[in-house]
């Protein structure tokens, strides 16, 4: 029997991934990813993380760096540690102050289609 549990995969910050990476739980990326990086559930980008390629996932909280597009079906939070540099769609954004961003954002009640 198969249960349902809230597994998270976690990246540690002593790992570089080159590739796409495909995930049903939540991530979260302490380390360096070059590639996509789509995921069912939440992603957390903690502030020693970077990540060149699109993100696409529930929601994410970014303190790190993240050169792409990111796409959120819920939220997307910048932390003052954040530098991001790509366009974001979300239908709710929060951006603390000191936050580096550098690209276009698109705020909507309505989810964004994923691209």
């Amino acid at each position: 029997m198969e249960s349902k549990s809230t597994t998270e995969t976690v990246i540690a910050s002593d790992v570089e991934i080159t590739g796409n990476i495909k995930a049903k739980s939540p991530v979260q990326l302490h380390g360096k990813l070059t590639g996509d990086l789509d995921c069912e559930g939440d992603v957390t980008i903690g502030s020693q993380a970077a990540i060149k390629g699109n993100l696409t996932c529930n929601s994410s909280s970014v303190a790190g760096s993240a050169n792409g597009n990111i796409t959120a079906r819920d939220r997307i939070q910048l932390l003052a540690t954040a530098k991001v540099h790509g366009d974001i769609k979300a239908k709710r954004l929060v951006v603390e102050e000191g936050v580096t961003y550098v690209g276009r954002s698109e705020v909507s009640a309505t989810p964004p289609a994923a691209s």
